[in-house]
C-alpha cells in the first residue's frame, strides 16, 4: 500500500460519564503522547450528564488549555450519543475515540495513526489480554464478536474496544443510535473503506466502577440485528416485509385447501376444525404486512428530507464557540 502522509490534525474523543477520577491522568497521558510526536490535536471530552464533580473538573481544565474542549449534555444519553456529539463538533483529520476509565492506554494512538498511514481507512485495537471480569464483561464479549463476525462479514476480533482511528471522510455520513458506535468498522467495510486491526493495551480499572453488564449485551444483539437489516433493506424494506406477507398469503392458501379437503374427503365441517380461522388469521397477517412495507418504504423515500435530528441535547460547550 501506497505511503501517505500524516495528517495535520488528530482529535481525539472522550465520552465520560462520572469519571471524574480517571480524567485528569488520562488527559494528561494524551498531552504526553502527543506532543512527544509533535501531532496537532484536540481534546474533545463529552460529559454524559455526569453526577459527580465532572462538571466542574472539565471546565477547569478547558480553561487553562484551549486543546482541550468540553461538550456538558444536558442528561445522561449513552456512549453512542456521546461518541457522536464528538464527532460532529471535531475538526480533525483522524478521530480517534478512546475510554475515559483509562483501561485504554494512550500509548498505543500513534501505533493506530501509523497503520493508516499504510492506507487503511480504519484501525481497531484488539484488547488480547483483558483485564476485565471473565464472568460478566470478557466471555459476553467474546460471543458478541463471534456472532458480529459471523452476521457482518467483518472480521474483527474485538468490536467492543473503544480505542480505534478513522479517517474522517468515512464519517461524514454515519449516524449513530443505540449501542451502535462499535459498529462502525461495519458500515466503512460496507462502504468500501480498507479496515484493520492492531493489537492495544488493556490496563485494569483504577477508579470507579464499570457502567457495562450483561444487560448491554442484550442491547448490543438488538443492535446488530437493526444493523444488518439496514444493510440488506433500508432502501429495499418491501422486500422482507413483503415476502413475509406474501408467505403467509401462501400459510393461507395452503390452510385453506386443507381446509376444504377435510370438508368435502375427510368428513369433517369447517367447525371441527381450526383451519378456517388460520387461513383467515394468515390472510390477515399478510395484508398487514404488506401494509407495513409499504409504510416502511414511503419513511425511506422521505429520509433524506427529514431534519436530520440529534440524538443527544448539549447544554453549553467549551472552546467550541465557533462551531455553535
Amino acid at each position: 500500500m501506497s505511503e501517505q502522509t500524516i495528517p495535520t490534525y488528530i482529535s481525539i474523543i472522550i465520552p465520560s460519564y462520572n469519571e471524574a477520577e480517571s480524567l485528569p491522568k488520562l488527559i494528561e497521558e494524551i498531552r504526553e503522547v502527543m506532543e512527544a510526536k509533535k501531532y496537532s490535536y484536540e481534546i474533545i471530552i463529552i460529559d454524559d450528564g455526569s453526577t459527580d464533580n465532572t462538571r466542574e473538573l472539565l471546565d477547569s481544565i478547558s480553561a487553562s488549555d484551549k486543546n482541550c474542549k468540553v461538550i456538558h449534555f444536558r442528561r445522561n444519553s449513552g456512549q453512542t450519543a456521546a461518541m457522536m456529539a464528538g464527532i460532529d463538533h471535531c475538526r480533525g483529520d483522524i478521530i480517534i475515540p478512546i475510554d475515559a476509565d483509562l483501561q485504554n492506554d494512550p500509548a498505543d494512538i500513534p501505533l493506530l495513526i501509523d497503520k493508516l498511514n499504510e492506507g487503511y481507512d480504519v484501525c481497531s485495537g484488539w484488547r488480547i489480554n483483558r483485564k476485565d471480569n471473565t464472568i460478566l464483561r470478557t466471555f459476553p464479549s467474546v460471543i458478541a464478536n463471534f456472532f458480529i463476525r459471523l452476521i457482518s462479514g467483518v472480521k474483527l476480533n474485538d468490536y467492543g474496544c473503544t480505542l480505534k482511528a478513522y479517517r474522517r471522510e468515512i464519517m461524514q455520513d454515519i449516524r449513530l443510535y443505540g449501542e451502535m458506535h462499535r459498529f462502525v468498522p461495519i458500515y466503512a467495510s460496507w462502504n468500501g473503506a480498507r479496515v484493520t486491526q492492531i493489537p492495544v493495551n488493556h490496563r485494569p480499572r483504577q477508579y470507579g466502577k464499570s457502567k457495562y453488564g450483561l444487560k448491554r449485551t442484550v442491547k448490543v444483539a438488538l443492535d446488530l440485528v437493526v444493523v444488518k437489516f439496514i444493510q440488506a433493506y433500508f432502501q429495499k424494506p418491501i422486500y422482507v416485509f413483503g415476502g413475509f406477507g406474501l408467505f403467509s398469503f401462501l400459510l393461507s392458501l395452503l390452510t385453506f385447501g386443507a381446509m376444504v379437503y377435510f370438508k368435502y374427503f375427510g368428513g369433517k365441517s369447517f367447525i371441527q376444525t381450526p383451519l378456517p380461522l388460520l387461513a383467515i388469521l394468515f390472510l390477515l397477517i399478510g395484508v398487514i404486512s404488506i401494509f407495513m412495507g409499504l409504510l416502511a418504504q414511503i419513511n425511506m423515500m422521505t429520509y433524506y428530507e427529514s431534519q436530520g435530528r440529534k440524538s443527544y441535547q448539549i447544554a453549553y460547550t467549551r472552546n467550541l464557540e465557533h462551531l455553535s
